[in-house]
């Protein structure tokens, strides 16, 4: 009975039914899931409470990151054969136990049990989760991807906004074992009871669903967008993929470093100066990274209709470059300069997100458009790894060498600009994709009303 209820047959729309019901559907999803990137205040509480190094505490976070991308590469097929409700129903189950085993893991003192929990079991939560709703919103909004996917993958970046001051007053001014197990506890529930409203509320569009007076249009110059489909399997047969895979890949580890690393990189970055940073202002940082990255989700998104695709990604990664090497330059000398810097380069990361799956549709259709943007987050597994490890293994070397401040993270941040440009690169190299992958017109055409 529970299974048929989650059966994509099931929650067709009906005639007349709004298709804006499904971006707050998709964003009580991810609004939960979102909270992965306030990782970093849990950072410092479990390296106090199980004597852990800055490399060690990353772990959870890290193989949340992997799980994210290869549930998501693994899974994208079935979510495209059984629904988004299914999609949601198994994601929250996924992220809300592990937050439970993470608990157990710190209640008795099993640092290995936090990292299966948060990073194993929830990391599979948030690969389902994350590519639910977006090809259902892309059938929804074909007029708009880049907007819809914009607006819901907009609320994974914003998960931290809310879960950090969250987290942060649930764990106190001297959090210990109690408390962190306590607050990893809490959160497990509260996101289960939350995102059961996402897959209660979704459902999918009848038939080769349109909206009133539109029709699709090709540009093949500036945006290149297709009218042809291309399948999951002949997609990673194609340059184009591989491409966007580096554009993506390097775009977040970019990013990422910053993120994973944001309250005690900045407590670092500005200890040995006037104006210090104190614990309640580091955690405010992560939460306007935060801010900044569910902004950019939506407005860089939303930009990308207008402009396409490859001029929005030439933004974020050429600018995103010059922004670092700004860092780099003026270290600790301004803390307006390192904040405004650190808010664009997270408004790019996260519009870079939002915008992948509007890049990918316009190159190979809405057939399967889930699917193949599952695959492709397996960049976001490897650049989950490669961020931290970057940031993290090279500010605890020089922290080792006695150095400090913006010493620690200098070196990391000039390897981001070496990434960011090679991103570029590889952007400039996507083209349209040739006919030999396309799919027979009448396979793209069952496929959009199984949908």
């Amino acid at each position: 009975m529970a299974l048929g209820f989650l059966d994509r047959s099931r929650i067709v729309a009906p005639p007349g039914w709004t298709r804006w019901l499904v971006p707050p559907a998709a964003l009580s999803v991810h609004l939960s899931i979102g909270q992965a990137y306030a990782w970093s205040v849990f950072k410092t509480p479990l390296e106090k409470t199980m004597h852990l190094n800055g490399t060690q505490s990353s772990l959870p976070f890290q193989l949340g990151i992997v799980m994210l991308g290869l549930s998501a590469a693994f899974g994208g097929t079935l979510v495209e054969r059984n629904g988004p409700r299914w999609a949601m129903f198994v994601s929250m189950c996924c992220f809300a136990s592990g937050f439970l085993v993470s608990a157990l893991g710190v209640a008795t003192g099993q640092f290995w049990l936090v990292v299966l929990g948060y990073g194993g079991i929830g990391g599979i939560g948030l690969g389902i989760g994350y590519i639910s709703p977006v090809s259902t919103l892309i059938k929804w909004f074909p007029d708009r991807p880049g907007m819809a996917t914009g607006i819901a993958i907009m609320g994974f970046g914003g998960g931290a906004l809310i879960a950090s001051p969250w987290s942060s007053s649930m764990l106190g001014t001297s959090p210990t074992t109690g408390t962190i197990a306590t607050a990893l506890l809490v959160h497990g529930v509260v996101y289960a009871v939350f995102m059961s409203m996402g897959w209660l509320l979704v459902r999918v569009p009848a038939g080769d669903w349109k909206p009133a007076g539109w029709a699709p249009k090709t540009d093949h110059g500036k945006a290149m967008i297709s009218t042809a489909n291309v399948s999951a399997a002949n997609a990673i047969k194609t340059p184009q993929f591989w491409c966007l895979w580096v554009v993506l890949c390097f775009n977040v580890t970019a990013g990422i470093g910053i993120l994973e690393k944001a309250s005690p990189m900045i407590v670092d970055f500005f200890k040995n100066t006037s104006t210090p940073v104190g614990t309640a202002a580091a955690a405010g940082f992560v939460a306007l990274l935060s801010l900044c990255n569910m902004l950019g989700r939506f407005v860089w998104s939303s930009t990308s209709d207008l402009v396409g695709r490859k001029n929005i990604y030439r933004t974020y990664l050429g600018v995103g470059a010059a922004l670092y090497l700004v860092i780099a330059l003026t270290q600790n000398s301004s803390k307006l300069v390192f904040i405004l810097c650190a808010m664009v380069i997270l408004s790019f990361y996260g519009g870079g997100f939002a915008t992948i799956p509007a890049y990918l549709k316009d190159l190979f259709g809405t057939f399967q458009v889930g699917a193949i943007h599952g695959r492709l987050l397996t960049a976001w597994s490897v650049a989950g790894v490669l961020g931290p490890l970057i940031v993290n293994r090279i500010a605890d070397s020089e922290k080792s060498a006695g150095k400090s401040g913006p010493d620690l993270y200098t070196t990391s941040f000039y390897i981001m600009i070496g990434l960011l440009v090679v991103g570029f690169v590889a952007n400039e190299l996507v083209r349209p994709v040739k006919e030999k992958f396309h799919e027979p017109v009448t396979s793209g055409a069952a496929a959009r009303s199984e949908a």
